[in-house]
């Protein structure tokens, strides 16, 4: 749905109906009164709203990795720690270096970021070509790429910031996060509190999505009751049910509702809320959020070719093929000489090298930061995002290529020696 929003977008800003999408996208809602103000075009409601929910997302995947994921103990986060460092710091350092025009020196934060939607798209097709620390190498550096980026855009893409109105929304997270941490949980709460500081961040100049990270934080990862508790109430409550009738009714009777609900009651609690809200968001998100995001921001009609800016599409192709690729291997091959990580028996050096390519599908994020970083510059918004899309393209075929045709499909499956020594350091 992402690749095909993006098509649909493409070919309809390069179409006869190239003025209806411009103007569609910024059509203005939003509601005004003597004292308030909260109006904005349809474009900016998909960016700083829409996307809140996608970095809310993001806030429970960081913080479910950092607690009992991937990047919770220093030995499993080191080797994609120095991924993602090898990716954020090249191609910063390469588009700097490569600029020359002053006006489009904010755009440094474009190539930094990993889009995990398509390039874990790509894993899933090559199938067991690949092995599955290696699809959990990229995803937690992944995660970590996007944590760097949060960080960016708070600190580099805010505008002048109204520290009382920060204040209030920190106040306020501070809060819930003492609730939560006593143990009180509420999701009517936590959209409520979210939505205050998703408001109070918009209006005193810090980007609003970061309100969906942050408000994510305050959601508990652990239950409210143990397994053994919840499995000894659970065959109290099927012995109740199964002794409170005998009839096959096609309803059910007064004390088997009641103990239903009861049933109900205790898997709420004995259910994650971070994992619970992060599975009813992630096909939102996938479905929705991210498709309506292509189609509202991957329209460049690339007709008008005039206009672009060709050195800032060159220097964005360049760091988001060549500044990852080479310093996510670069880093890592180096680590490892050193000692410093330890990098899984059955990831070979081409596979991480192709995994690299991987990480410079920079779509979402990337095309996020560049419409913060030109925002006063519109002009240059455009020749970001054709070179994101060239970039990201690019990326992708070197990557899958080298995963498809120099990895051996099931390549344990002839060594049982390595397979042996495989399963031996997985233990």
């Amino acid at each position: 749905m992402l690749l095909a929003t993006t098509i649909i977008a493409l070919v309809w800003a390069n179409s006869a109906f190239a003025d209806s999408y411009q103007s569609f996208w910024q059509y203005e809602l939003g509601i005004t009164t003597d004292s308030f103000e909260l109006k904005k075009p349809l474009i900016l409601w998909v960016n700083d709203g829409l996307m809140s929910i996608f970095f809310f997302l993001i806030g429970l995947e960081i913080k479910r990795e950092f607690l009992i994921g991937e990047l919770n103990s220093t030995r499993k986060v080191m080797f994609p720690l120095f991924g993602a460092l090898g990716g954020i710091l090249l191609p910063v350092i390469m588009y700097i270096m490569l600029n020359e025009n002053p006006e489009t020196l904010k755009g440094w934060g474009i190539p930094m970021a990993t889009d995990i939607a398509f390039s874990l798209a790509i894993l899933k097709v090559l199938g067991d070509r690949v092995p599955l620390s290696l699809k959990i190498f990229l995803t937690a550096f992944a995660i970590v790429d996007d944590l760097g980026a949060v960080l960016v855009i708070a600190i580099f893409y805010s505008n002048s910031l109204n520290v009382v109105m920060v204040g209030s929304a920190l106040a306020i997270l501070a809060v819930i996060y003492l609730l939560s941490y006593r143990g009180f949980y509420s999701e009517y709460l936590l959209m409520a509190s979210g939505f205050v500081v998703w408001l109070l961040f918009l209006k005193a100049g810090l980007h609003p999505t970061l309100a969906g990270i942050l408000a994510a934080f305050a959601v508990p990862v652990r239950q409210k009751i143990s397994t053994h508790e919840f499995t000894d109430h659970l065959h109290e409550i099927v012995d109740k049910i199964e002794h409170s009738t005998i009839l096959q009714q096609p309803v059910l009777s007064k004390e088997q509702l009641v103990l239903i609900n009861d049933l109900q009651h205790w898997a709420n609690d004995y259910r994650s809320p971070l994992q619970h809200l992060e599975h009813k968001l992630h096909n939102w998100v996938a479905y929705l959020v991210i498709p309506v995001f292509a189609l509202a921001n991957a329209g460049v009609a690339v007709g008008g070719g005039d206009g672009f800016e060709t050195q800032l599409m060159i220097n964005i192709i360049l760091c988001l093929v060549f500044g990852k690729s080479i310093g996510i291997s670069l880093i890592i091959f180096l680590a490892r000489k050193l000692r410093i990580i330890e990098v899984p028996i059955d990831i070979t050096n081409k596979q991480i090298i192709g995994v690299s390519f991987l990480a410079g599908i920079g779509f979402t994020m990337a095309i996020f930061i560049a419409g913060l970083a030109f925002n006063t510059h519109p002009e240059y918004i455009d020749s970001a995002k054709v070179g994101i899309l060239i970039g990201s393209f690019i990326s992708a075929i070197i990557g899958y290529s080298i995963l498809r045709f120099k990895t051996v499909k099931g390549k344990f499956s002839h060594n049982p020696n390595r397979r042996r020594m495989h399963d031996e350091q997985k233990e």
